[in-house]
């Protein structure tokens, strides 16, 4: 068999189809056909990787599925840490039938990868909405209270109200019952999708504001408290958008 109809053969197979192939038709002596197995091995052992690791993240999903419920959205938030701009949460429930691999807790991925995930889960998941709690009621409530507040506004948000809730390490006062997982958005893949795209569409908002506040790089440092970022708040002062209470030390 040709190089080429040899690739089609195991392009699209399974671990166990392209085992039965590699045993037919490996051959030391082949270099070529050395060459063609190890690609292809690597690539299905990789893929096996992230399906092994996509469904050690779905245990909490598929535990709760078994009890009978049915809606379970996973909570997450963006942006506690930066001197400006929102707080953003997004809700996710997720639809395991649609599986999403490459899920991981979005600062693990790059901003393309990020961006080409959220697409994938917005269009693959049963329901999703983002809210988020501005700079000015962060600085009114703390960052935690104006976190929870965008959480809770993210789940009234769903077109679908869940029936069970994962959460990243907080507590809310909801009428639903739910479960605070610390390191949430690593071990739940719902509440990962969350943190992805909320982190997407925060990143995105701090790019659109970067246009009218130029001077403080904020398509670079989305509102983190760089270096440069600093400096500009000592020399030109705040801009309406950033959070008083967290420029206490630099002002």
């Amino acid at each position: 068999m040709k190089i080429k109809e040899l690739e089609e053969l195991i392009k699209n197979a399974s671990f166990e189809e392209f085992e039965k192939i590699k045993n037919q038709y490996y051959d030391l002596n082949n270099k070529s056909l050395v060459k063609l197995f190890d690609r292809y091995e690597k690539k299905i052992k990789k893929e096996l990787l992230l399906i092994e690791e996509y469904e050690k993240r779905t245990e909490y999903e598929r535990s709760l599925l078994e009890k009978g419920y049915k809606f379970i959205a996973g909570v997450d938030e963006v942006g506690r840490g930066p001197l400006a701009g929102p707080v953003y949460a997004a809700a996710v429930i997720l639809d395991l039938k649609k599986p999403i691999y490459e899920i991981k807790d979005s600062k693990k991925l790059s901003h393309n990868k990020r961006k080409e995930l959220s697409e994938k889960i917005k269009q693959n998941c049963i329901a999703y909405s983002i809210a988020y709690a501005t700079e000015k009621e962060i600085d009114e409530l703390n960052i935690l209270n104006a976190t929870k507040l965008a959480m809770k506004r993210a789940i009234e948000s769903l077109k679908i109200k869940p029936d069970y809730v994962l959460i990243d390490a907080v507590s809310l006062d909801i009428d639903i019952e739910y479960s605070s997982i610390i390191k949430g958005d690593d071990v739940s893949a719902s509440i990962g999708v969350a943190s992805i795209i909320a982190k997407v569409e925060r990143d995105e908002f701090m790019d659109s504001i970067a246009k009218k506040y130029t001077l403080y790089g904020f398509e670079k440092n989305k509102g983190y408290g760089t270096k440069d970022h600093i400096e500009a708040i000592k020399l030109y002062g705040p801009c309406e958008i950033h959070r008083r209470s967290f420029l206490k030390n630099i002002l």
